[in-house]
């Protein structure tokens, strides 16, 4: 049986690490991405034969020579898990933070996943997994380049899956939209129904594994999702 290959841009820690772990174990070849190098290394130690490292920031020039050269060592991609991001409160709407989410969420991103799936497009066939948010359903006045770049994830993974239907191509693209989950990325004093990393991971490599178009990460946090899709601006106001 031919040995199955992921990449997952974003996995030094949190999310990224424990889908890295969990490839792992399903026999996967495990391309991962980050900016420190030790922690690559750190998850690259235990399985030298498995894990393939390239250490490069999203907001650099070199993507496309990184996903190729991953490409290249790996020996072709059956799947891509798009998860890094950033976030920051922006609460007087600072331009650094305001500009390192967009290149990170936005730019980045938008690379990245071209490359992914003109290489799908070619080999007629992959997946895709895009970690969004929840936050992509409603601005945010606390941190607006966030919940804006969020939503464009989610937009951009909606159409590509319409794409990959009218190409008759055998793609499929997860919008994942985690809530709190306890990692370095959860930001704030309100927070409720944090999940734990892995089990976070779990869920999300689950819902690839089913191929999901869109899933909510933890389950519960569907339900918040239905009630922020319908709740007037005037409540939500107040409460962004």
């Amino acid at each position: 049986m031919k040995q199955k290959k992921v990449i997952i841009i974003g996995a030094s820690s949190g999310i990224g690490r424990e889908m890295a772990l969990l490839y792992v174990e399903r026999g996967y070849k495990v391309g991962i991405t980050g900016r420190r190098q030790n922690l690559l290394n750190e998850l690259r130690e235990p399985y030298p034969l498995q894990v393939t490292v390239a250490c490069f920031d999203v907001m650099g020039l070199d993507n496309e020579k990184h996903f190729r050269q991953l490409l290249f060592e790996l020996g072709g991609l059956d799947l891509l898990i798009y998860n890094s991001g950033y976030g920051d409160v922006s609460k007087e709407l600072n331009w650094q933070i305001e500009n390192t989410t967009t290149k990170t969420n936005v730019n980045g991103f938008v690379e990245i996943i071209n490359h992914a799936f003109n290489y799908f497009v070619n080999h007629g066939y992959g997946q895709i997994g895009i970690i969004s948010s929840i936050s992509a359903l409603r601005g945010n006045s606390w941190a607006p380049a966030y919940s804006a770049s969020k939503a464009f994830m989610s937009n951009y993974a909606e159409g590509l899956n319409i794409k990959a239907r009218r190409m008759k191509k055998n793609i499929i693209v997860t919008d994942i939209r985690p809530g709190f989950i306890d990692t370095k990325m959860a930001k704030g004093n309100e927070r409720f129904w944090i999940a734990p990393a892995a089990k976070a991971a779990r869920q999300i490599v689950s819902a690839i594994e089913r191929k999901k178009r869109v899933v909510y990460i933890t389950k519960r946090w569907w339900f918040i999702a239905q009630l922020l899709k319908i709740l007037p601006y005037f409540i939500y106001r107040r409460l962004a």
